[in-house]
């Protein structure tokens, strides 16, 4: 029988936009990136989610924090991002690299690290407008954030609208 993960068992209907800490494997601390509230039919399209992915991996792999990084990516569901990076990276510096990393590619310029043909297995679909916009938006969600905002909403805490 299949078990449920964990990530199914957050209550999406009350999720805001956040950081929050989805998941502590061993080493491991799963950050959720969540750039968009879920189920509200304003996503993040495929090309800026490629494009975040590209910029915000390559920030957080240069940075001093770079060997302490396990992955950055995208979520299917297209309201955010996953990043996993080891225990060693405390709260306030994951929060800390997490604004760096939006602020910067909020103001990039030039060409996108890992897009050319022989770099990358959909080297077309990039957005790079639309992943400044969409990093940009996010980096004032982050203004809002900080260790103690890192836990995921209970039932009941948050606001429904249907």
């Amino acid at each position: 029988m299949l078990q449920k993960i964990a990530s199914f068992s957050i209550d999406h209907d009350i999720l805001m936009p956040g950081l929050y800490i989805s998941r502590v494997d061993g080493n491991d601390v799963t950050y959720d990136i969540r750039m968009k509230r879920p189920n509200m039919g304003d996503y993040i399209s495929q090309g800026a989610l490629h494009t975040l992915e590209h910029l915000i991996a390559t920030y957080i792999r240069s940075s001093k924090y770079g060997d302490q990084v396990v992955y950055f990516g995208p979520m299917g569901c297209r309201t955010g991002c996953y990043m996993i990076l080891r225990d060693t990276v405390s709260k306030a510096e994951a929060l800390a690299l997490t604004r760096e990393a939006f602020a910067w590619t909020a103001a990039f310029e030039g060409e996108i690290p890992g897009a050319k043909h022989n770099e990358c297995g959909n080297y077309l679909e990039h957005d790079l407008a639309d992943a400044k916009r969409e990093a940009a938006a996010y980096v004032k969600v982050l203004d809002t954030c900080d260790e103690t905002t890192f836990v995921y909403p209970k039932m009941g805490e948050g606001q429904k609208t249907e």
